[in-house]
């Protein structure tokens, strides 16, 4: 899929040396510089290693300054991890455009990919729209590891990309994203731009839900438990507040502004933002027993009366 020659290369961890010459008369750190061989002790100091340390190519460049406790992780190997996520949401490959880009000396990645088989309309105007996808992460903590499927114009009318972002993942460059949680959501926005589930899903994206629905939604179905006490249905508050919260995590990443928007500001998302947060919660977890049966209950959530009322 991507080139990973482009990202053949090794970081590591190194650790910084002070310049005395450039201590401050009030003792104030006003430079640091990176030793790539040992220094008069005279003359340096290594920065404690609490304080920071650099991040470094094989050859020599230096990438940025991270805390000690940072974890490397190597580009291909996050690479491999995004084809993986790829390979298993069954997204239709045929004629993909794959572009793997590299910033400012190795300190940030880029990967894009387009897919036309699933080429479609979706707002009736006649205008095209393909699938794209964007991961982007790096080693200068510019970048965390963050990724996103949209559907993009073919034809910019307004000279600006302009989209619908159907799936995103966010999480720190340290952490390693959850590659089936990432593949469902693709997966979810192939079938999305399929020709079989496209008319479905976009009145789903297209159907308005209040905070208050979801809450309702939810406790009636996938939160749903019986209380021995009252002998009724209520609400799993654990299992309610974590679906709630990646309901508010939806609305504002695909109908907010993403990282710019402060959390839980929305009060109104998409009957397609309620299916995400469900998805993810049906796929974020480790034992394939407990998944089987979390995925059974977001199909029994989709043919419940909940879901059909908010549908209707």
């Amino acid at each position: 899929m991507f080139n990973h020659d482009v990202c053949n290369f090794q970081v590591r961890k190194v650790p910084l040396y002070i310049n005395h010459m450039f201590i401050g008369e009030n003792g104030t750190l006003d430079r640091a510089v990176h030793a790539y061989k040992p220094f008069d002790s005279r003359e340096y100091g290594e920065v404690p290693r609490s304080i920071g340390v650099g991040i470094e190519k094989d050859d020599g460049t230096m990438l940025g300054i991270v805390s000690d406790a940072y974890e490397v992780v190597q580009y291909n190997d996050i690479v491999e991890q995004v084809e993986e996520a790829l390979s298993i949401s069954g997204i239709d490959t045929t004629d993909a455009n794959f572009d793997t880009n590299v910033y400012n000396g190795g300190a940030q990645l880029e990967l894009r990919a387009r897919f036309p088989a699933h080429e479609q309309t979706i707002d009736g105007r006649g205008d095209t729209v393909i699938p794209e996808f964007c991961f982007r992460t790096s080693h200068d903590r510019t970048w965390a590891n963050n990724g996103m499927m949209g559907l993009w114009r073919a034809m910019c009318y307004n000279t600006l990309v302009s989209g619908d972002k159907l799936a995103y993942i966010y999480g720190r460059h340290t952490k390693n994203f959850n590659v089936p949680a990432f593949a469902a959501k693709i997966r979810g926005a192939a079938e999305y731009v399929a020709s079989d589930g496209m008319d479905k899903m976009r009145a789903w994206y297209n159907t308005p839900v209040q905070r208050e629905q979801a809450i309702d939604l939810f406790t009636k179905t996938l939160a749903s438990r019986m209380d021995n006490v009252k002998r009724e249905k209520v609400a799993n508050k654990v299992m309610l507040s974590n679906l709630m919260k990646v309901f508010d995590e939806e609305n504002r990443h695909i109908l907010g502004q993403g990282a710019y928007e402060g959390y839980g500001k929305r009060d109104a998302g998409t009957l397609w933002t309620a299916y995400q947060a469900a998805t993810y919660w049906s796929t974020h977890v480790d034992k394939p027993a407990s998944k089987a049966i979390r995925e059974d209950k977001v199909r029994k959530m989709l043919a419940s009366d909940a879901w059909g009322q908010l549908a209707a």
